[in-house]
């Protein structure tokens, strides 16, 4: 069976190939959005997976309670400390929403429309404390819109530890590299960097060091994996076609009552 990928970027499918063998694992996604749409965790789920998944728009993190029921749901935001933040939520679906002002405004220079939100804040260590103690978590994936450096330092490095580390590492929603901040982060924490897609950069534990081979080479014909979208419009062709099908089959048969008719008169 074809690995069905939901991600904005094949994230997903980079991620089953290291960690295909891990039966029931279990992931944290900050900034996880939507829990279909480019959703980097949708595909673990469908495969027994679960996880915690924070995301601070309400409307999305009601969509999450409503389909990711065996997940840990958190409406709030994450920083280096705990407190409140101060969300700029930018245009309708909210998915270049972010706590940086500084890109905030640039999305209002483009003419995105904006508007402020105070967010409840905790921190990664504090996430991790409350809902994963006692966890192997076996992927981070981070992605906030520029408030990387913020997540990544609120959380004890030498205690919680996933196996993987998947940050958006790029000047949202465009192709300028902006890892240089908070790299470092990960790098003295003993991550080893293993892999850029265009969009993310992917670090693995230094005591998982077995998975390095899976991020040699990117999403491949040997990956055996359909997109979703591509899923969803074979559905909709069969569907199509069954439909046309029956339609066919009406018209058949109320053309055979028809002569019928006709031969009686």
């Amino acid at each position: 069976m074809k690995f069905v990928s939901y991600a904005q970027n094949f994230e997903d499918v980079i991620l089953w190939r290291a960690l295909k063998n891990i039966e029931n694992g279990f992931y944290i996604d900050v900034g996880a959005w939507s829990p279909d749409i480019e959703s980097v965790t949708r595909a673990f789920y469908h495969r027994n997976w679960s996880g915690i998944n924070i995301e601070p728009s309400p409307n999305w993190h009601a969509q999450l309670m409503q389909r990711r029921t065996r997940d840990v749901n958190l409406c709030l935001a994450l920083s280096d400390v705990p407190g409140e933040v101060e969300m700029f939520v930018v245009g309708n679906s909210g998915r270049l929403s972010t706590a940086s002002k500084e890109f905030a405004s640039q999305h209002a220079k483009l003419g995105m429309a904006t508007h402020q939100e105070v967010r409840q804040c905790r921190t990664l260590d504090q996430i991790w404390e409350e809902h994963a103690t006692n966890k192997e978590v076996h992927f981070l994936k981070v992605d906030v819109e520029g408030f990387e450096l913020k997540v990544l330092s609120g959380n004890d490095w030498k205690r919680h530890r996933p196996w993987v580390v998947v940050v958006e590492a790029t000047v949202p929603n465009q192709p300028i590299e902006a890892h240089h901040e908070w790299e470092p982060i990960l790098l003295a924490a003993k991550y080893r960097f293993a892999y850029a897609d265009g969009l993310n950069r992917f670090y693995v534990a230094e005591e998982h060091l077995e998975l390095m081979p899976a991020f040699s080479l990117p999403p491949n014909v040997f990956d055996n994996f359909i997109q979703a979208d591509l899923v969803a419009t074979q559905i909709a062709l069969e569907e199509a076609k069954k439909l046309l099908e029956q339609e066919r089959k009406e018209s058949s048969e109320m053309k055979a009552r028809l002569e019928k008719l006709e031969g009686k008169n």
